[in-house]
């Protein structure tokens, strides 16, 4: 009778060990996926700053140029500077996707080859 308690115990035991393995391989996927879709994240936040940063910085140069080169003294830096600021806003749309094309005529430019299609 102590050996079936005994062996009954360690069947348990086992399954026990064999769901916890489980539970525990499971535990570390999700972990697993979760990193890296936070690294996704990370970058893609990093690429968003990064171009709206950039678009800024060379609106703001090109206004300086512009201001050495002719007499505009304050109003070139102004345009340009709100000119990129206005670029990189763009660049997070279109980077985030509410923007899809540059330019209108270029959808209509698609509408009308689509339109179109294989001719028979």
């Amino acid at each position: 009778m102590e050996t079936d308690r005994q062996d009954s115990l360690e069947e348990r035991m086992n399954k026990l060990r064999k769901e916890l393995g489980q539970a525990k391989g499971e535990a570390e996927e999700v972990a697993r996926a979760a990193s890296e879709n936070d690294r996704k994240g990370y970058s893609q936040a990093l690429k968003i700053s990064s171009e709206f940063i950039a678009a800024v910085i060379v609106g703001a140069m090109l206004g300086y140029l512009l201001d050495m080169a002719l007499p505009t003294k304050p109003w070139g830096l102004i345009i340009f500077l709100l000119l990129g600021f206005c670029a990189g806003i763009l660049n997070v749309l279109r980077v985030v996707g509410v923007v899809t094309s540059p330019h209108p005529v270029d959808r209509i430019g698609e509408t009308r080859n689509k339109n179109k299609g294989p001719k028979p």
